[in-house]
This record gives C-alpha cells, sequence and structure tokens, in this order.
C-alpha cells in the first residue's frame, strides 16, 4: 500500500494539530514544513524530527514532491494559498471554512478540477470518534426517521461564530441530512435587526460578516429541517447538536476535546425535566483501529487524516469534499443574504458575490472599516462602535 507524502503549509495551532496526525498515522509521512516565522518552524519541525523547513511554499513543493499539501492558515489565505498549491497539481487538505465567499469557493474548485486533484477541507468533527458514534446510531434506526436538527454554537459573535464553529456543525448536519435546499435567517445587533452598518470585518480574518445573534432554519430533502443559533453568550457555552427522530433523539456534544461529553441517545421522541422513564444512553466514540492514545495526534484529526488515505487508496473524494466545504461556504453566505434582505434563499445561490458587501453597496456605502483581527481586541472595538464603552 502507498504511503502519502505531505508537508505543512502553517504551523501554528491548527497546522501543529494536522501535523501531529500525520505524523501519527502508519500510512503518512511529513517531508517538510513551512512557514514565515522561524521560532514556529523550529518549533515544530523539532517536536516531529522534520528536517526539511521552508519559507518558500513553492520550493518545498518542487522539493519534495508531496502527495497533499495541508494549508491549516488563517481563511483570509485560504483562496491565494490553495490556487498557489493547486498549480501543482497537488491534493490539498485546508482548514476550515474553505473560503470566505462563493466566488472565491468557486475558483478553488475549479482550479482543482483543472489540475485533476482533491481537495478536503478540514472539518475533522463530521469523521471523529463522537460523529461516528452518531451516525451509527442513525444508521442502525435507532431514533426513527430523522425530522429536525437543532445546533448552537460556542459564546462568540454570531457572525464570526457562524463562519468558525458553525461550519462545522453545518457539516455535521449535512453528513444526516444531504444538502440543504434554502435558508431562512434572522440577526440582530445590539438588540436590533442587522444593518448595514453592522456589516463588519470578521475577527480571524474569516472575511464580512454580520449579526450579533443569528438564528437560521436549513430545509433538506424529505421535509427535514434544522435550526441553527449563533448567539453571542455572555458566557462560554460547549457547542452541541440534537438529532431528533421519529423514536429517539441523539446529542452530540463533543466538539471540543478534552470535555467530559460525548454522545448520547434518548430511546423516546421527547422528553421532560425530571422524567426517568426512558434515561440518557451514553454512546461509546468509535476510534480508528490504528489509532495510539499515547500519540499527540487528537483522535478525531487522526481519523480525518484515516478517511483522506482510504480516499486517495479508492480513487474518491474525501468525506469532508471540498464540494461539501464549498456548499456549507453556500448555506453561510445565504444566511448572511436571508438576514440582510429579509427573505428565504434558495441555494445555490445565482448571485455568487458576498451578500453582505453587496447589501452595503446597495445602500451607499463603501467596503467596512478594518478592525483588529484578534477576537479579544475585535470585541472591544466592537463594543466601542456600539456605545458599550469608551
Amino acid at each position: 500500500m502507498k504511503n502519502y507524502r505531505v508537508a505543512i503549509l502553517g504551523c501554528r495551532g491548527r497546522g501543529t494539530a494536522a501535523a501531529r496526525a500525520y505524523h501519527a498515522h502508519p500510512r503518512t509521512e511529513i517531508v517538510a514544513l513551512c512557514d514565515l516565522v522561524q521560532d514556529l518552524l523550529d518549533t515544530l519541525g523539532d517536536e516531529l524530527g522534520v528536517a526539511a523547513r521552508y519559507t518558500d511554499l513553492d520550493a518545498m513543493i518542487s522539493q519534495h514532491q508531496p502527495d497533499i499539501v495541508a494549508i491549516p492558515t488563517g481563511t483570509e489565505f485560504h483562496h491565494s494559498l490553495a490556487l498557489r498549491v493547486l498549480e501543482h497539481g497537488v491534493h490539498i487538505d485546508i482548514e476550515k471554512p474553505l473560503c470566505v465567499d462563493c466566488q472565491q469557493a468557486d475558483e478553488v474548485l475549479a482550479k482543482a478540477r483543472e489540475k485533476n486533484a482533491r481537495i478536503a477541507v478540514h472539518h475533522q468533527g463530521r469523521v471523529g470518534v463522537y460523529m461516528q458514534a452518531v451516525a451509527k446510531a442513525l444508521a442502525e434506526g435507532r431514533i426513527g426517521q430523522l425530522r429536525h436538527i437543532h445546533g448552537h454554537g460556542k459564546t462568540y459573535y454570531g457572525g464570526y461564530n457562524l463562519m468558525n464553529i458553525g461550519t462545522h456543525m453545518i457539516n455535521n448536519m449535512l453528513k444526516v441530512a444531504g444538502p440543504c435546499h434554502s435558508v431562512v435567517a434572522t440577526a440582530t445587533t445590539d438588540g436590533h435587526a442587522i444593518t448595514p452598518t453592522d456589516v463588519v470585518p470578521s475577527p480571524q480574518g474569516m472575511g464580512t460578516i454580520a449579526g450579533e445573534h443569528i438564528t437560521a432554519t436549513l430545509s433538506f430533502a424529505d421535509g427535514v429541517t434544522a435550526t441553527l443559533l449563533q448567539h453571542r453568550f455572555p458566557t462560554p457555552v460547549n457547542p452541541v447538536i440534537e438529532f431528533c427522530g421519529s423514536e429517539g433523539r441523539l446529542v452530540l456534544s463533543q466538539l471540543v476535546w478534552k470535555r467530559d461529553l460525548g454522545a448520547f441517545l434518548l430511546p423516546q421522541p421527547h422528553y421532560a425535566l425530571n422524567d426517568q422513564r426512558e434515561p440518557w444512553e451514553v454512546l461509546a466514540p468509535i476510534y480508528c483501529e490504528s489509532y495510539d492514545p499515547q500519540s499527540s495526534a487528537h483522535p478525531d484529526d487522526y481519523a480525518y487524516v484515516e478517511e483522506y488515505v482510504a480516499a486517495l487508496d479508492e480513487g474518491r473524494e474525501h468525506e469532508c469534499s471540498g464540494s461539501a466545504g464549498h456548499h456549507i461556504v453556500e448555506i453561510m453566505m445565504g444566511i448572511f443574504e436571508s438576514a440582510a434582505y429579509g427573505k428565504r434563499v434558495d441555494l445555490p445561490q445565482q448571485d455568487r458575490a458576498h451578500p453582505l458587501l453587496r447589501w452595503r453597496r446597495e445602500n451607499g456605502l463603501p467596503p467596512p472599516d478594518p478592525m483588529p483581527r484578534p477576537y479579544a481586541e475585535w470585541l472591544a472595538a466592537e463594543d466601542v462602535r456600539l456605545g458599550r464603552s469608551g
């Protein structure tokens, strides 16, 4: 069986997590690292014993001919870096979300088709150990026919929450419900419906956003619907998805590692407080057979690598494919568009430009002014903009 050569482009937190998973897998070998910051290169290179360290990605690819290049960088760099790497005809593993809008995502998928390269978007939760347990219970019919999905994100500002954690939650919804056909959403900022002046740059380089609190309804085939809450909670919360069926319910709450939470099943369609007739059943996580819990690799990242190896072996798309990541961008842009224009948005959209920038332009406004990139600084600046602090 072929071993796959991997290069890592970006050695910060997500790059380190991806690198540890590729390093731990018996069928993948990290042949080179690339980053503009030498300390990051050296820290990760020393940890994993990778001597080939570059600041030029083209030189790295030319010298080492990797099969996969991982791009775990800030979202604002995904479009340009993906196009640059795909020019080499190399498969990519790109951090979520795929891009900041539909136009960028369209171009990345078109380049991959042109170069006969595959894209995997790093939504590791979709193939993770607890989502596997949920998928198994669904496949066994343990909650009957799926009717509705409900999810909420972390404590982040709504629009940023959507682009960050919402990508994972939507992908898990797609896994069990299939493609989304339309979305309807409302968004508020400082207690009022968003206006074009509430369109702002996202922290962490995730494009243009709006909405401190977002509530969206997604429609799927066979009458299945989903609600997605992306609200700025005052205190931290753990992201949760609930799958509601005709005969039971499943809850997935293990979206953050090292929490004593996971997947649960209730063998009845409805529940009430203090009703102990049918208690929740804890579902055991499903690990890859080759996963070593003593390794530094996160089990979900390892499962993601395992799926990429299997996909390349079999000549098929990764379960977290570029097409799935592309559709998630469409859904997120549809949520913003619906909240801005107050209408249902059918997918895929005909107008591929960012809807919030279009909304500002139609109201005689230029693109929003820059804001700080770090989340805490961004949040402070947004509170100043809203008159909450001086």
